[in-house]
């Protein structure tokens, strides 16, 4: 049986950002989305998301419909990472998801001082005014973008660590659990340095998902629903396994 949650009952706090991979393409073709919706997907009384007008509502697909407002979204990790959670414990309470992924965004783009770095901070503060909950981890899906160049490619695990100190000194949280995940698409010629140094992040509270081998859809860059689904439930594999104590 499902659990009713209020949105105004105190949140377990999960931050989604990166770009399009984590705001979600699946089902996305051609600028439009199928709607269609894997039982992962569906909305559920427990899951709220922090809205971009700053407000907790029920959690839907496409969760960053409202954020990431210049492309198509479709199906994202999020909803399947957080009813994972809810199967695995159902006295988790009520969960609070905060979009906050732009597509074809590269991680310079997200230094201190950028809209983009600032937008997510005070969404992550605001959040927690609004529910009087805890920020339990920051999911990140980010990269394809910086694939493109060999010098941003060799930048990002100095970069990936500079943000991630960043985020944890803002949020005075210098624990604060990062999941991050290792690329499946990009560019062939700079994608295997980016992953390197994905997988390579060697700071405390910092964990890595492989996303390699996962559908992809026709424009062989953005995750399936399927796919989605699965790094959802990797995702939330990933938080249980490393980070069941912050529950």
């Amino acid at each position: 049986m499902e659990m009713a949650a209020s949105a105004k009952e105190k949140k377990q706090i999960f931050i989604l950002s990166g770009q399009s991979n984590m705001a979600g393409r699946g089902g996305v073709s051609h600028k439009k989305w199928d709607g269609f919706l894997p039982p992962q997907c569906l909305p559920h009384p427990a899951i709220h998301r922090f809205s971009a007008h700053s407000h907790w509502e029920e959690a839907r697909e496409p969760l960053h419909a409202d954020i990431d407002t210049s492309k198509t979204c479709g199906v994202g990790p999020g909803m399947a990472f957080a009813r994972a959670l809810l199967h695995s414990d159902p006295t988790v309470g009520s969960m609070g998801l905060v979009p906050c992924a732009v597509g074809g965004t590269a991680i310079r783009e997200w230094e201190p001082g950028t809209h983009l770095y600032t937008n997510m901070v005070r969404r992550a503060e605001e959040c927690v005014r609004e529910s009087g909950g805890e920020i339990r981890a920051l999911l990140w899906y980010q990269g394809e973008s910086d694939t493109l160049s060999r010098h941003d490619a060799q930048c990002y695990k100095a970069n990936m660590e500079k943000l991630i100190r960043h985020v944890r000194d803002h949020l005075r949280s210098p624990s604060l659990p990062f999941i991050q995940v290792a690329l499946a698409s990009g560019d062939t010629h700079s994608i295997d340095m980016v992953r390197e140094a994905q997988l390579g992040i060697n700071l405390p509270n910092v964990v890595c998902v492989d996303a390699k081998g996962l559908p992809l859809n026709e424009d062989n860059l953005h995750l399936t629903t399927e796919a989605q689904v699965e790094l959802g439930n990797m995702l939330a594999d990933a938080y249980l396994k490393n980070f069941t104590a912050c529950l």
